[in-house]
């Protein structure tokens, strides 16, 4: 089942709660009126229960544990709107073969045609497919050719993951 989010900050409050629940959706709304009654006072009833359920929302899909594999990749080009592009037309080729779970791209401040992209998968094995793919072959040739020189590629195994 889909892990949800309740976000105290998404609920008008007169109390500025900062509270994040996540969790599966029965799991979620059961400790959000619980919180709700103990700590904002309001009545478990189904108008509150209603109320929350209109809250909740997909969790982040930055969610990792260890055993699982981190590709980053740093790379320098003036191109950005064409590399998104390429991107979306390798999510489309790839399709339901895809086994990353989720990417962030970040430009360096300092640097402002430098780029960082992190992409995230299950495990190494995973990560090993989704390189082999056909489609995921065809893009990175074109995306290579956007950069100013190679993209530098570094493989990581997740050991540890800490929430701050």
């Amino acid at each position: 089942m889909a892990r949800v989010t309740l976000d105290c900050r998404s609920v008008p409050s007169e109390s500025n709660c900062s509270l994040t629940i996540s969790g599966e959706p029965d799991e979620v709304l059961r400790a959000a009126a619980a919180h709700a009654v103990d700590v904002h006072g309001h009545v478990d009833d189904d108008e509150l229960r209603e109320g929350l359920r209109t809250a909740l929302s997909e969790a982040a899909a930055l969610d990792l544990e260890p055993g699982a594999f981190v590709q980053l990749i740093e790379f320098s080009t003036d191109r950005m709107e064409g590399f998104r592009d390429l991107e979306q037309q390798w999510l489309d080729e790839i399709g339901s073969d895809r086994t990353a779970v989720w990417g962030v791209v970040g430009v360096d401040r300092s640097e402002p045609r430098r780029f960082v992209q992190v992409v995230a998968f299950p495990d190494a094995e995973q990560a090993a497919a989704n390189s082999k793919h056909p489609a995921t072959g065809r893009i990175a040739e074109q995306l290579r050719a956007m950069c100013d020189g190679e993209p530098v590629f570094r493989d990581l195994d997740v050991r540890e993951v800490r929430v701050f």
